[in-house]
């Protein structure tokens, strides 16, 4: 359920180029979002699985864009991504979450990427050498 008191954008605009979500609220309060960013830690079963400890590491999204966005009541949005997923619902909470910890939530994807030996481009295979 939603927060009574969840900041709410007063405007959300994609990029020119669809690769970010730019979202700006009252008190001059403003974020930008890459697609890459928003697809890898979609609110989605698919990316979070259904419980803690069940996430799935998104790899190979370094050129993901933003194809679409559609309303979902009065508390999120749903973003179509060029790789074809669409099925997270970002709460007008989870979104501030979003563009609050980015640098952390970012360093923290980055880090488990390197220790997985994935990589964020596509068709990219890292080889960890003894």
């Amino acid at each position: 359920m939603a927060n009574i008191d969840m900041p709410v954008p007063s405007r959300i605009l994609v990029s020119a180029n669809k690769d970010s979500l730019n979202m700006e609220y009252q008190g001059d309060v403003r974020f930008q979002l890459p697609a890459e960013y928003l697809r890898v830690f979609s609110p989605s079963a698919e990316v979070r699985g259904h419980g803690k400890g069940q996430e799935v590491l998104q790899t190979g999204k370094r050129h993901v864009g933003i194809q679409a966005l559609e309303k979902s009541g009065n508390y999120a949005i749903r973003i179509t991504f060029s790789d074809g997923h669409d099925t997270g619902i970002f709460s007008w909470d989870y979104l501030f979450e979003l563009g609050t910890n980015h640098t952390d939530n970012w360093a923290d994807y980055l880090r488990k990427l390197h220790n997985a030996g994935e990589s964020r481009d596509p068709d990219v295979q890292v080889v960890k050498l003894s």
